[in-house]
């Protein structure tokens, strides 16, 4: 999910490689790059440390769900110390849009099944004063750098992006968004998480679970979060997640679908 760039990939190579030193588990880096359908990598029994949204997760029964090991706890304001993110409504620097005009302008969406490129922005339509019944809407524009792309050829006024690949793109390839501008941020939800096939056994899962928990106390392991942008990895709490459906449907009470 956050393989933004080659240097951005490296970097999360850098991690897992270390995670597979310190666990004793065995790790085989798997590129799974768009437009390749990140369900089709949720689905692999052999899954030992993936990122996953939050909200296809929370859709699963407890039963079908992969396992969880951590979530990511940003360094970035907006995370509070939490292993919460956001999305922030972007606009091109050279558009003079403020908040109270977003309600009127063209949104881009990426997938259905996204919290951070979907829902997210959904939900922060829904609260605009005076919106239209209906949203002038682009999509779908698959993720962050389509959303970049769509702006940038004036395709869409605003889009919303993962606050976390904003940072990661704002530390490691700021020339990706330094043609955009944050007008506005979305509530937060909790952070995507890595997750374990449901097949994989209990001792793997507990020596990743492990090593991720306590990465922040090792100084290699601080290290490379550090340059992920990121203090520590937490353990999920499930219940936060299961609310995102909740969420969802409220939306689409409110609005239908994009």
């Amino acid at each position: 999910m956050y393989n933004l760039s080659p240097k951005i990939s490296g970097l999360w190579d850098e991690l897992f490689h270390w995670l597979a030193d310190r666990s004793g588990v065995e790790l085989e880096i798997i590129a799974h790059a768009a437009p390749a359908p990140l369900s089709d990598l949720w689905g692999r029994p052999d899954m030992g440390a993936v990122f996953m949204c939050g909200f296809p997760f929370s859709r699963l029964s407890p039963a079908e769900r992969p396992q969880p090991l951590a979530a990511p706890v940003s360094l970035a304001d907006w995370a509070n110390g939490q292993p919460v993110y956001a999305s922030h409504i972007v606009a091109a620097q050279g558009k003079s849009l403020t908040e109270a005009d977003l309600a009127t302008v063209r949104w881009g969406w990426t997938v259905r099944n996204s919290q951070s490129g979907y829902n997210a922005p959904r939900e922060f339509f829904a609260t605009l004063a005076n919106r239209p019944a209906a949203a002038q809407i682009v999509g779908p524009l698959l993720n962050p750098r389509g959303v970049v792309d769509a702006i940038r050829s004036d395709t869409i006024d605003v889009g919303a992006i993962d606050a976390y690949a904003f940072q990661l793109m704002a530390m490691h390839e700021p020339d990706m968004v330094a043609p955009l501008r944050i007008v506005a941020t979305t509530k937060p939800a909790p952070f995507p998480l890595l997750v374990a096939a449901r097949q994989q056994s209990p001792n793997v899962v507990n020596a990743l679970r492990t090593v991720l928990v306590g990465a922040h106390r090792d100084p290699e392991g601080s290290d490379i979060l550090a340059s992920l942008g990121l203090s520590a990895f937490a353990e999920p709490d499930i219940a936060a997640y299961d609310q995102l459906p909740i969420r969802a449907r409220a939306i689409d009470a409110a609005l239908g679908t994009w």
